[in-house]
Formats: C-alpha cells, sequence, structure tokens
C-alpha cells in the first residue's frame, strides 16, 4: 500500500476494502488503518454521500487508487495513539487536459491545527509528481476563510466564480509550467 508522510500525518490511499470498513463501521476502520476514529467522523463535506461515491469509481477501476480519497492519520506520541483527522484526495483521475479537483476536510475538533495545510500540501505535491497533472482546481466559498487560506498557502491562487451559485474557484499549476 502506499502511503505519503508529512511532519505529522501519515496518509493512507482509500482503497475499496478501506472504505468498506469505513461504510461498516468506525471499529473495522480504526482497525483497518490501525488509527482511533474519533467523534465526528466522517468530517464536513466527506459525508456517506462521497464515500460511496468513490467506492463506486474503484470498483469501476480498482487501479485508480490514490486518485480518490486519502485518510490522514496524525501520528501516535507519547500521550495519544495514531488519530484520524482527516481526509482528503481527488474527485477522481486526471481528465484529458491533465487536471484534478481536490477537496479536503478535518475533524472539527482537530481544526485549526495546520492539518489541512499539511494534507493538501501532500495531495499536491503527489498529483504533480505523477506526471500525470498539469493543473489542480478547488472550489470554496468566500466566506470559509480558513480554507481559502489553505489554498493559498498551498501555492492556489483565485480564478474566479466557480461551478456552483456562491462558490469561487481557486487553481494551482505545476511548477514547472510557465505563466
Amino acid at each position: 500500500m502506499i502511503k505519503m508522510t508529512t511532519s505529522r500525518l501519515v496518509l493512507v490511499p482509500a482503497s475499496l476494502e478501506l472504505i468498506q470498513a469505513e461504510l461498516d463501521s468506525h471499529s473495522k476502520l480504526a482497525s483497518a488503518i490501525e488509527a482511533h476514529v474519533p467523534d465526528g467522523w466522517p468530517p464536513g463535506e466527506y459525508d456517506r454521500q462521497a464515500i460511496e461515491y468513490f467506492k463506486a469509481r474503484l470498483g469501476e477501476n480498482p487501479s485508480n487508487v490514490g486518485w480518490y480519497g486519502w485518510y490522514a492519520i496524525l501520528r501516535a506520541n507519547k500521550s495519544e495513539p495514531a488519530t484520524l483527522v482527516g481526509a482528503g484526495g481527488f474527485f477522481g483521475p486526471p481528465t484529458a487536459d491533465q487536471v484534478v479537483e481536490i477537496g479536503y476536510s478535518i475533524v472539527s475538533s482537530f481544526e485549526a491545527r495546520g492539518y489541512a495545510t499539511e494534507l493538501v500540501g501532500a495531495l499536491v505535491d503527489h498529483a504533480f509528481s505523477t506526471g500525470k497533472v498539469r493543473r489542480i482546481v478547488a472550489h470554496t466559498t468566500p466566506e470559509n476563510v480558513g480554507s481559502v487560506r489553505i489554498l493559498e498557502k498551498a501555492g492556489f491562487r483565485l480564478v474566479g466564480p466557480g461551478m456552483d451559485a456562491g462558490t469561487v474557484e481557486y487553481e494551482c499549476g505545476h511548477p514547472s509550467a510557465s505563466g
């Protein structure tokens, strides 16, 4: 299994097996990822509908693991066990024009600690390192100041209105791209 690490997190890609464990129960997911699943899971917009969407897409093509969800696990320390703090990932593999859309959510009791910034940074680096992505987009609302800051820290810039009413689109181009 591919894993990524940041200074505080271990990122584990959601496979069909992990997604099924997550849909079954918190205890099955905890056992499968070897981490505590806290109250408030799943976080934010990473809800059952999103989880089932990822499961369906991976069911169609299991080789796309890594282009959907990733579990963000805070490493264990002397006083706390390894703990699932968030989820992030892409809405699918790169399009024909080498674009992916990124999304992320952190359990509310773990927000404002920089975990989303680490998660997004690692996912951006991973996407560009594949050689299959030239541009990453993200959608949020202007009122979601925390999300806007996370995107800006990760190198995204505002490009205009989003696809849904009240949203805006941010993008991040491959570091080697000119312009």
